[in-house]
């Protein structure tokens, strides 16, 4: 440890200019020195290790010995370790590496893995991190500082957000293929209000928007429902027949080009919401998140399914 704290990187560089050149003049002057004070550099260094670094046969070149290869290798590591480390720091400043916390809506989760893989594309050196949950779970991560960014629906009033648009998200009310309702010249809120309406838990957004478009079409009538705690609980449950459901289109994009689910003509749908793109006012965004919030903005609704389907 000793050694460690006397060796300095001017005795390094010393080392390598003068077996690199052979000369202690030539690499004085490489070095921006004198050529009495390169040879005290190494003199130093000799003493630190209490050996030759470099050894000369008459007035042949200065070549390393084996102890002094030995740390010239060391010192080629160290500096191609320097040259990263500065390479990366000029990258987090610049906002080009880091860590960025996403938090995403669990209706998001269908896209944001796509949204992930561009990123890594252009910026590898950032790492995202995807937080997925309902909007309650969502909203009290924002408040708690959890997350540098977000996606979901309409923004919470607290706490304080920039939010732009991302695009439009639909909602459609999906039923099974061989569902009467399906085959239906004309549907009516009564037909629907006699079915089993399958709902998200409470917290999620794609809840509170349907039993507000229930309410609203059935003018306060009760109807019988289920709860379920995924999206994808949700749509097998209505392959299976067990009831219809209104959802978000992002999350039964393949089920409907596949035919195993329809969507049903009900006036008043799909409901059009938009998706956000949202970070906290009073956080200000490290050089990572800026780059991150620049890239998706950029993107826009690009990685979202297109409604209509075409």
């Amino acid at each position: 440890m000793r050694r460690l704290a006397s060796l300095t990187f001017k005795q390094l560089r010393a080392l390598e200019a003068v077996e690199r050149t052979g000369s202690i003049s030539r690499a004085a002057e490489e070095l921006g020195l004198t050529a009495p004070a390169v040879h005290s550099q190494l003199k130093a260094l000799d003493a630190t290790f209490g050996c030759a670094m470099l050894s000369r046969e008459g007035a042949g070149p200065f070549v390393a010995t084996p102890e002094g290869r030995v740390l010239l290798q060391a010192h080629e590591r160290a500096d191609a370790g320097f040259r990263l480390a500065l390479r990366r720091i000029d990258a987090l400043q610049t906002g080009l590496a880091g860590t960025v916390v996403l938090g995403v809506v669990s209706t998001g989760k269908y896209f944001a893995p796509g949204i992930v893989a561009r990123l890594r594309k252009s910026c590898p050196e950032i790492e995202v991190l995807l937080q997925v949950g309902n909007r309650d779970t969502i909203i009290s991560a924002l408040q708690d500082g959890a997350l540098d960014l977000a996606i979901m629906g309409r923004p919470p009033r607290d706490p304080p957000l920039q939010a732009i648009s991302l695009g439009d998200h639909p909602h459609v009310l999906i039923a099974p293929p061989d569902h009467p309702l399906a085959h239906a010249p004309r549907i009516t809120p009564e037909d629907v209000l006699k079915e089993t309406i399958l709902m998200r838990e409470p917290g999620s957004g794609t809840r509170i928007l349907a039993t507000r478009f229930l309410d609203r079409i059935g003018e306060g009538k009760t109807y019988e429902r289920s709860e379920m705690g995924t999206n994808e609980t949700i749509k097998q449950a209505v392959i299976a027949g067990l009831g219809l459901a209104l959802i978000s289109y992002h999350t039964v994009v393949e089920e409907l080009r596949s035919g195993r689910l329809v969507t049903l003509d009900l006036p008043g749908l799909p409901i059009v919401r938009h998706w956000f793109l949202l970070h906290p006012e009073d956080a200000p965004l490290s050089g990572a998140a800026r780059t991150v919030w620049e890239f998706i903005a950029a993107e826009k609704d690009s990685f979202l399914p297109r409604w209509p389907p075409a």
